[in-house]
């Protein structure tokens, strides 16, 4: 049910918010070279060398694990859940998500923030950006543009939260029933529930800072498991695109 939720949310939206995007900087292309020169002189200046890049790194990191969730395991309970003779096929699958939802969704968001100029700290947002108040700066940025627009982002919001809300809740499920056992289900579904209530009441920097030390207590267990399967993950792989080389997965398919 999770799954038929998101397949009917998610990719709409973000079509929706792609055309949108898409339509910017298309009618603002002539900019685009100006962009892309403004973040690579703005990253390598003097003043970041000075201590800003280190932070800025830091910080790219923690909202790219936000956004992808790359790297802390998370992707894993979900694709477990598919049926398919060949595991190594799902993981390629896989690798879509983090590339799609933050290289190219991220992207053309900053495309959008910058092209319009709602990112300057000391303009008329400066209270949005102070307060990380990304949201409602992306909704300032795009409103500058398509005027109605603001209401759709509003509604592919909720509708994202919602999806990612329900997928989040499965996912710690998953893993509390592991552990405690489907008797004990209940007591977590009561728990998630209150951290939603606490999250909505709380200031956006809490919550932020408070899922970053989650998702950071998530990644280290998940890398050392990374690095002790390697072996066998690259073993996976390897007799796949063996398989894949000889035509036996083509063969296969034919059979079927």
């Amino acid at each position: 049910r999770i799954a038929h939720v998101a397949e009917a949310v998610v990719p709409t939206m973000v079509a929706i918010y792609l055309l949108a995007a898409g339509w910017i900087v298309i009618t603002n292309a002539g900019r685009v070279p100006e962009v892309f020169g403004l973040i690579v002189s703005s990253a390598f200046s003097m003043e970041a060398g000075i201590g800003g890049f280190v932070g800025i790194m830091v910080q790219g990191f923690k909202r790219a694990a936000f956004s992808s969730e790359a790297g802390i395991g998370s992707a894993a309970i979900a694709h477990s859940t598919a049926r398919t003779p060949y595991p190594t096929r799902q993981g390629i699958v896989a690798l879509m998500e983090p590339f799609i939802d933050t290289v190219v969704i991220c992207t053309m968001t900053a495309l959008v923030i910058i092209i319009t100029g709602v990112y300057d700290q000391n303009g008329q947002y400066a209270e949005l950006i102070a307060a990380n108040q990304g949201a409602a700066l992306t909704s300032k940025a795009f409103g500058s543009q398509i005027s109605w627009f603001p209401v759709i982002l509003s509604i592919s919001v909720v509708l994202f939260a919602y999806s990612t809300m329900i997928s989040w809740s499965y996912y710690g499920e998953r893993c509390w029933t592991y552990l405690f056992g489907e008797r004990f289900s209940m007591i977590y579904r009561l728990l998630f529930v209150l951290v939603i209530v606490a999250g909505s009441i709380g200031s956006a920097s809490a919550v932020l800072d408070f899922s970053d030390l989650l998702l950071l207590s998530m990644a280290f267990p998940n890398m050392f498991a990374l690095y002790a399967l390697s072996g066998r993950v690259k073993r996976k792989l390897d007799a796949y695109l063996a398989k894949l080389r000889s035509g036996e997965l083509d063969r296969e398919v034919g059979r079927g």
